[in-house]
């Protein structure tokens, strides 16, 4: 199929299934970007919210996309610490930080990476919470729990303070220096005045007012709204160029002398079998057609298929009228169908 084809028929699609979801009250609204390398469109069904005032969903909205920070900052970080040598991907984090030994010190970044480290699968961090140990220290203390492959958040948390200790600033102005090179204007860690070009998330009790502007995650939410694994906005252009800038690094028939580039091809090889349907590369998912992908709790997703340099981006607020996130399955599901076509 051509490209143009491609890009009207999976925008229809999308915006025939996100008008199911708003239509039946599962969610307010959402955005995508449908591309290629040489052109884009955007589609927006929808507001963001009545705390909002319902304003129109819209490709310059700023959405919560949760675990997407995992791929949108932390993991180019990681590569950004490599190509300088300052970080092997099997190196035992524990030579990195001070005290120990810990249990979790012999955990490398590419066992975190591929959400294989053994770290404490619960993300809980109330528990230090007043407590004078420093918390890459404390997620290193925390007993080693069983080998396999469960997904962990606690590792990009301990990678993005790692991030902090190997590149000398705050995690928030490391990202916020990527992104702007990317041309990524719009792109930030919160807090973001509440106001019509910020969707809302969820409305955690009755009668009060929406996570807004602020980082829907418990956990980023107890170290300040910065953490390597949540706590970005962006919006769907943004998230186009984020897309379309990764493509083309993994495209480059030069880029082989890139250590960067060399580590994107790497993250996006299998790494780990995780069910029949797809493996985990390093930080994101990959099917055996190729496909690239991660996703966001909030209802935020990013799918790549380098093969065609096709990508698709997805930015909801489906967890506004609670957790059950209705549809989104399906509405993932009919982009992952569009990029295998």
């Amino acid at each position: 199929m051509l490209d143009g084809d491609w890009l009207a028929e999976t925008g229809t699609e999308i915006r025939g299934v996100l008008k199911v979801m708003v239509d039946a009250g599962w969610l307010p609204g959402g955005t995508a970007v449908v591309g290629t390398d040489s052109m884009w469109e955007f589609v927006s069904v929808g507001g963001i919210g009545e705390a909002a005032g319902d304003h129109p969903a819209a490709p310059d909205v700023r959405y919560d996309v949760a675990s997407l920070t995992k791929v949108m900052a932390t993991w180019p970080l990681v590569g950004r610490a490599v190509a300088e040598d300052l970080l092997g991907l099997d190196d035992p984090l524990g030579a990195y930080f001070s005290g120990g030994p810990y249990p979790g010190g012999q955990v490398t970044a590419r066992q975190i990476l591929t959400h294989t480290s053994r770290l404490n699968p619960v993300t809980w961090l109330e528990r230090y919470v007043g407590t004078e140990q420093d918390l890459a220290e404390a997620i290193l203390s925390e007993p080693l729990d069983e080998a396999g492959h469960h997904y962990i958040d606690r590792g990009f948390i301990l990678l993005g303070l790692l991030m902090e200790r190997l590149l000398g600033d705050p995690l928030d102005r490391l990202a916020g220096e990527l992104w702007s090179m990317a041309g990524m204007p719009s792109t930030t860690y919160g807090p973001l005045p509440r106001s019509s070009s910020v969707a809302p998330t969820e409305r955690r009790i009755p009668g009060a007012a929406p996570t807004w502007g602020v980082v829907h995650d418990e956990a980023a939410g107890l170290m300040g709204g910065v953490a390597g694994h949540a706590g970005v906005f962006t919006t769907a252009i943004d998230l186009g160029v984020f897309a379309r800038d990764l493509l083309r690094v993994h495209a480059d028939p030069h880029g082989h002398a890139d250590p960067f580039a060399g580590y994107v091809h790497q993250s996006w090889r299998p790494q780990i079998p995780v069910d029949e349907r797809f493996s985990r590369g390093l930080a994101w998912l990959v099917t055996d057609d190729g496909l690239v992908y991660h996703h966001g709790y909030t209802g935020a997703s990013l799918f790549l298929h380098p093969a065609t340099g096709r990508y698709v981006g997805l930015l909801t607020n489906a967890v506004h009228h609670g957790r059950k996130r209705t549809g989104l399955f399906d509405l993932r599901a009919a982009v992952r169908a569009s990029l295998s076509q």
